[in-house]
């Protein structure tokens, strides 16, 4: 089965703009609905205790499973390389998996790469930092705005 690069370009950038737009969806929307406190809930061991947190463990999950498939491609096409028998075609598609693999895996890096230099350009030391410190606007007259 062969999948093209602009095939795994567009999946990937649709992925994104996906998680993108959930992430806005979710800070929209709590813009839009006033703060009430109804009293104190106790999170448990398990339970995420802030936004900032949810989404550092999202981002280090979804790089942790990009970078496990980057490897399995890796070494599917160096199983196929070996495998090959010096036929041609076959040594071909295997040098492209491998190729493939190795674009993708630089691809990874770079995006965290670009992600952490952003962020310490900004003055954050990690994306949980950059997202715990948030807290709601008040007005002058004391009410959140």
């Amino acid at each position: 089965m062969h999948v093209s690069k602009t095939k795994i370009v567009a999946a990937a950038s649709t992925a994104a703009s996906v998680l993108m737009g959930t992430v806005g969806q979710v800070f929209a929307a709590a813009e839009e609905v006033p703060a009430v406190n109804i009293g104190t809930i106790n999170a448990t061991r398990g339970f995420a205790a802030n936004l900032g947190a949810v989404l550092s463990t999202l981002l280090s999950f979804v790089m942790g499973i990009a970078a496990l498939a980057v490897f399995i491609y890796l070494i599917w096409g160096g199983i196929q390389w070996i495998t090959s028998g010096g036929e041609k075609g076959k040594t071909e598609e295997a040098r492209n998996k491998i190729t493939s693999a190795v674009i993708g895996l630089i691809v990874l890096a770079a995006s965290y790469a670009l992600l952490m230099l952003l962020l310490n350009i900004l003055g954050f030391a990690s994306l949980t930092e950059t997202l715990t410190g948030i807290t709601p606007i008040k007005m002058f007259d004391g009410t959140l705005m």
